[in-house]
């Protein structure tokens, strides 16, 4: 079983994406092979008949529509999260994340002056656990869960949206409970266990607070679910687009490809499976219209790839808006470096990688954030301050006193290790610890460096590195 961001290192395509995870395939006596085609699901359908009547896709249209297209895309299942799905995320694995969390929300609070009124809003909120741990966490400083007014989270996908309202403890008797009559019945508005109210939307922009409510923003594993272009460089300042195309044998019936404009050297060649990888001969409206930056003409190589989300960029945007025009604050954590990457893009299926054109729909897409991209996307309306590694902040923030802490609570030894082991995964480099990151958006004006984000002083930087190690 592997957390999602370990698939920076092992899922790594090669230069020429060639490849594949899987291999499906029926020996004659002879020992020659035939190769099968693995089962086309009515998603795969789908997007095989958009590509043969259109041309190739964007591997973003490819990404969106295996993860939220109502015709079977990976969210509109029910179990992806933890042992019996296909990832687990950091608030899965220990209520000290969310904890700690939760501690870092209410120091700010004071930091603001302690506003009467605030709001949790949470992108992508998963199953609901981390919110789950941040709320009852939250009960130990009476004056803050006192401002917090409700919860308000993001999430398109009906199933989840279940989830999260059972996580919450949410009651379907109470006079505040709405359904979407349209959406098969997900609940939009409930009241949870602890008698706050809760909202779901589709997009940052349909949330309704009051004037004098401070939002208190997460977004945790939110932006590497989002859609990513791809993109090779040619000669000078020429880009080429990587698109998803059928494969070979589904393409000789059609004129598809060739109408597409694909590349005679075709990438990605895999004869068991339906899609397969081709790069534009001629530079496309996308590349021409996402690769604006000047960092794209000067800071790439011939043959070098980029990926780029456009709508992470979009949305990050948006909230860094919407933070500073209501005093808010908040925190974006992910997998992912604070530069431009090239080929993360990948799928996880029962906690082992697969290759993301393998069955659409049946496993989760992901490919690393681009911290530099989205500081770049809120620097006209908010600041942001790091990112730093999550091990780095968790410490700060005072993890090990919390370990201790649950460890002083029971003499059973099994429960004592799994809490170490659960931090060591939280915290060790080697683990979840450098590869997440933490990134915090404030107010455009905010002269005041949040904790923990300062740079460490000459004193501290000189300071033998003393740390306590638990076993």
């Amino acid at each position: 079983m592997i957390p999602r961001l370990f698939a920076r290192r092992a899922a790594l395509y090669s230069r020429s994406l060639a490849r594949s995870w899987y291999g499906t395939k029926i020996y004659r006596p002879d020992g020659s092979a035939v190769s099968v085609k693995e089962d086309l699901t009515p998603l795969a359908k789908h997007i095989r008949d958009t590509i043969l009547a259109t041309g190739p896709i964007s591997v973003a249209k490819y990404m969106q529509n295996a993860l939220t297209s109502p015709v079977g895309g990976y969210y509109t299942r029910g179990q992806v999260f933890g042992r019996s799905g296909d990832f687990v995320t950091s608030p899965e694995i220990s209520q000290m994340f969310g904890e700690i969390m939760a501690v870092w929300y209410v120091l700010h609070w004071e930091m603001l002056g302690r506003p009467s009124k605030t709001a949790f809003v949470e992108l992508g909120p998963g199953r609901g656990t981390l919110m789950a741990d941040m709320l009852r966490a939250s009960k130990r400083f009476p004056d803050f869960a006192k401002s917090v007014q409700g919860v308000h989270f993001i999430e398109r996908s009906p199933e989840l949206r279940k989830m999260q309202h059972s996580k919450l403890g949410c009651s379907e008797e109470s006079t505040k409970y709405v359904q979407d009559k349209n959406d098969r019945g997900t609940p939009i508005s409930a009241v949870g266990a602890d008698g706050k109210t809760v909202c779901w939307y589709d997009l940052l922009d349909e949330i309704s607070i009051e004037p004098d409510c401070v939002p208190l923003v997460m977004a945790h594993e939110f932006f590497d679910a989002l859609p990513v272009y791809k993109f090779e460089k040619g000669s000078g300042d020429q880009w080429s687009e990587i698109l998803v195309d059928v494969s070979e044998s589904e393409a000789a019936a059609t004129e598809a490809s060739s109408k597409s404009g694909t590349a005679a050297n075709k990438l990605a060649e895999t004869q068991d499976l339906h899609f397969k990888y081709v790069r534009s001969r001629n530079i496309t409206a996308n590349a021409a219209l996402i690769l604006r930056e000047p960092k794209f003409s000067t800071m790439f190589d011939k043959g070098d790839h980029v990926e780029v989300s456009p709508e992470s960029a979009h949305i990050m945007s948006q909230l860094a808006h919407w933070i500073s025009a209501n005093r808010g604050m908040g925190l974006v954590i992910d997998y992912g470096q604070d530069w431009t990457q090239g080929d993360t893009f990948r799928g996880i299926k029962s906690h082992k990688f697969a290759n993301p054109l393998s069955s659409p729909g049946s496993m989760d897409l992901t490919a690393d954030v681009d911290f530099s991209y989205l500081r770049y996307a809120a620097r006209d309306h908010a600041k942001c301050f790091g990112p730093i590694e999550q091990g780095t902040f968790l410490h700060a923030m005072g993890i090990q006193a919390r370990l201790q802490q649950l460890l002083n609570t029971t003499k059973d030894t099994q429960v004592q290790k799994n809490l170490v082991e659960c931090y060591k995964r939280l915290a060790d480099p080697h683990s979840m610890g450098r590869i997440y990151k933490v990134l915090a958006v404030l107010p455009k004006d905010t002269q005041t460096v949040p904790i923990p984000f300062a740079p460490p002083s000459n004193e501290e930087m000189n300071k033998p590195k003393v740390e306590k190690i638990i076993k």
